[in-house]
């Protein structure tokens, strides 16, 4: 079993970064395939960004691309969302993903274990 913590939410405003956490535990993080999804109020849950195990591939959403890095630290165990240029669009919380069969995809279905959030709110 993998357990998924996030860290790192807050309030910014406009134009502002956090920097998002997630640390896993329970198996290994090279192990794993990272992800990160957000759903705002009233909205579906969307992809964000993506990592494959040996950190060499990443993906992002086109929405974020340019603004947002994930990027990983095996021996420590934790996956990490630079977020900068921060929009009110981008308020949601935002959720750690991970999958044993290193699937880096957009669809939520794809990974097996997820943290419970955290809130990032921007003000405009």
């Amino acid at each position: 079993q993998v357990q998924l913590v996030e860290s790192g939410g807050g309030l910014v405003q406009a134009g502002g970064s956090l920097r998002l956490s997630c640390a896993a535990s329970g198996r290994t993080l090279s192990a794993l395939s990272m992800g990160w999804f957000r759903q705002a109020p009233g909205k579906e849950r969307e992809f964000v960004a993506a990592i494959s195990r040996s950190g060499r591939t990443t993906y992002y959403a086109d929405s974020v691309k340019g603004r947002f890095t994930i990027s990983r630290d095996n021996a420590k165990n934790t996956v990490d969302l630079q977020m900068n240029n921060l929009k009110p669009e981008d308020t949601a919380v935002y959720y750690c993903a991970a999958d044993l069969l290193d699937y880096t995809g957009s669809h939520d279905t794809g990974y097996d274990y997820w943290g419970q959030g955290t809130q990032v709110t921007v003000s405009s």
